[in-house]
């Protein structure tokens, strides 16, 4: 395999240029891939939908977008194994696309993201995302430690996990629970959850580990340069923090 990862540009998207950066700073062979050209997505091996507002999050928060000509091309080769990740509204509009936590039919979504609770409005916020499955669960998070703690942003009005309780038990059962909110320590709690996630769920992956929705940003969070504590003398244009996310990634897709 390659190793090529295409980054997708909806319209409304605005997240991919500093996720671009961050992959080709953690060893990653991507190009951004604009809407117009949903062909050429067959000649990469992983995709990367990154946050925004695809298609002004009209209905609901990627609903439009999971029927975009490039999500024609994200079924097909998730089907055949290429990995995706979502990252906000990339994790909407997988969502929406029924591919995550992938329990039902393509396009007929069973979980999805929704206002935020309990006050349903924009929140923009430092948080932690704890890993809650075995990182050989996904080629995607197989170079992280057990139960590694990442830092990242939620920035979103629609970020709050709801499924009917049939639903949230088949994600339970499954496995489908990739991240869960947590504090910097990795201790859980209420106050660690930024929008009343359902069990405090902040990124779901499919039966087969290969599609993986993550509702915050650890991109937002993966230069010194973001850090105020960074050390004195470090480089702040080094990568950190988030970035250990993004590393896993890349050396996933070269799998």
């Amino acid at each position: 395999m390659s190793g090529r990862i295409a980054v997708l540009v909806f319209p409304g998207t605005n997240s991919e240029d500093e996720t671009l950066r961050l992959l080709r700073e953690c060893g990653g062979d991507a190009d951004l891939v604009h809407w117009s050209n949903a062909g050429a997505l067959d000649e990469y091996d992983a995709y990367v939908l990154p946050g925004g507002f695809a298609y002004e999050d009209r209905v609901r928060a990627g609903a439009i977008a999971a029927h975009d000509r490039m999500m024609d091309r994200v079924i097909e080769g998730t089907q055949r194994g290429k990995l995706a990740l979502g990252i906000c509204n990339g994790a909407q509009i997988l969502l929406e696309a029924g591919l995550v936590p992938g329990t039902g039919a393509v396009r007929r979504p069973t979980a999805a993201f929704t206002h935020n609770a309990p006050v349903p409005h924009f929140v923009c916020r430092h948080v932690y995302v704890k890993l809650a499955m075995d990182p050989a669960r996904s080629p995607m998070t197989a170079g992280l430690a057990n139960d590694a703690v990442i830092p990242a942003y939620t920035a979103n009005g629609q970020g709050r996990l709801v499924a009917t309780p049939e639903r949230l038990r088949e994600i339970a059962a499954g496995d489908h629970q990739a991240f869960v909110y947590a504090r910097a320590d990795g201790s859980l709690g209420d106050d660690a959850i930024p929008n009343g996630s359902a069990s405090g769920i902040a990124a779901l992956v499919n039966r087969e580990g290969n599609v993986l929705a993550i509702m915050p940003h650890p991109e937002r969070d993966a230069w010194n340069f973001n850090h105020l504590d960074r050390a004195e003398g470090s480089d702040p244009l080094a990568p950190s923090g988030g970035a250990v996310f993004f590393r896993s990634f890349v050396a996933g897709v070269r799998r």
